[in-house]
């Protein structure tokens, strides 16, 4: 530990334990048959400093090697004027052995506490690297896949019919894909620079039947949706990027034909919406995983990132992370005041 990192007290303890190591070794000499209380005081003293100022290794052994010289001589003056016996310097070494037992000790914790905090660095430096990652790969993708959009829908509308124009459309479609990948990774990026919520009244049927109205072209499964009257505060925006990427997996898991259910019910003290599907369902052993970025299993597919932005935005609203995740209810209004639009509870709890 440099001088540096050192507080303006911890400057000062070094030199105080010094002037109070030295008035005890004196009291020693100078007080025949009471030399054991300020031979104690010496050691115990030694051990307090060191435990909040650790010493490199060699600076410990020279110092500890001078005190036990000095408390050493001491004692064998006391020993040479008959006022102890030689067995009383056996503590001499016991006390040195003792300190180089509490040396290992604290040298032990301080190397855990220098390792735990090289692993926070290299996470938190994992992390900034990712995100850097995110939003340089979502800003590159626009450009090529606007470019390449142009030139597919050249081809597609200069040749309606022809093979060249079909497979312009298989070509759109991928680009498609690629636009959505890289609006996920432009959300999932703004996620994780600001956990800022923007509250606003939600009316929960209308979010829900505009995500089945959106989604229902694109799809072709049996949609279904329960009516609701439940209202939430909770930032719109958000709350429909979350319950776009649980439909997402509903359709991405499901044949065409498959059933999706949307739903909105109150349970307990809160509020739930439901996205159920009749897919296969994810694997136990996937499990501790869905919620991870870039995570996907071999029986996922997909990129990763539809539930790690679900987890993301959620938890931005004070929920945690599990496939049922709520929020905090307030007191119901009035009848009156709901069919105003006001809020009835204050959050959104989504299940997949």
């Amino acid at each position: 530990m440099s001088d540096t990192a050192l507080s303006p007290v911890n400057r000062w303890l070094f030199p105080g334990w010094v002037i109070f190591a030295v008035a005890n070794t004196a009291a020693m000499f100078a007080l025949p048959g009471q030399e054991t209380i300020p031979f104690h005081f010496v050691y115990i003293s030694i051990a307090l400093v060191y435990g909040f100022q650790p010493w490199p290794l060699r600076k410990t052994y020279a110092i500890l090697g001078l005190v036990a010289a000095t408390t050493g001589v001491a004692l064998a003056w006391h020993v040479k004027n008959g006022v102890i016996g030689w067995e009383e310097t056996a503590e001499i070494p016991l006390m040195a052995v003792l300190f180089l037992v509490m040396v290992w000790h604290v040298r032990r914790r301080v190397a855990a506490i220098r390792e735990a905090q090289r692993l926070a660095d290299s996470e938190h430096e994992m992390r900034e690297m990712q995100k850097r990652f995110v939003r340089f790969a979502s800003h590159e993708l626009r450009t090529p896949v606007t470019v390449g959009r142009g030139f597919a829908e050249l081809i597609r509308d200069a040749q309606p019919g022809s093979q060249a124009a079909q497979d312009a459309v298989v070509v759109l479609e991928e680009f498609d894909n690629l636009e959505r990948i890289a609006a996920r990774l432009l959300t999932l990026a703004r996620m994780d620079e600001t956990a800022t919520v923007k509250p606003s009244v939600v009316p929960l049927n209308a979010l829900l039947e505009r995500t089945v109205t959106r989604w229902r072209p694109a799809a072709d499964r049996d949609w279904r949706l329960r009516p609701t009257l439940a209202v939430v505060l909770a930032d719109r925006q958000r709350i429909e990027t979350a319950l776009d990427s649980l439909v997402e997996n509903a359709v991405r898991y499901t044949e065409e034909g498959g059933r999706v259910a949307l739903a909105a019910y109150a349970e307990d003290e809160s509020v739930v919406i439901e996205v159920r599907d009749d897919g296969p369902g994810i694997p136990d052993e996937e499990l501790p995983y869905v919620f991870e970025s870039f995570h996907s299993g071999p029986s996922r597919g997909g990129t990763g990132i539809g539930l790690a932005i679900v987890k993301t935005i959620m938890e931005a609203h004070g929920g945690g992370a599990a496939f049922r995740l709520r929020f905090p209810v307030q007191d119901p209004p009035s009848p009156a005041a709901a069919g105003q639009g006001e809020p009835r509870h204050q959050g959104v709890a989504v299940t997949a």
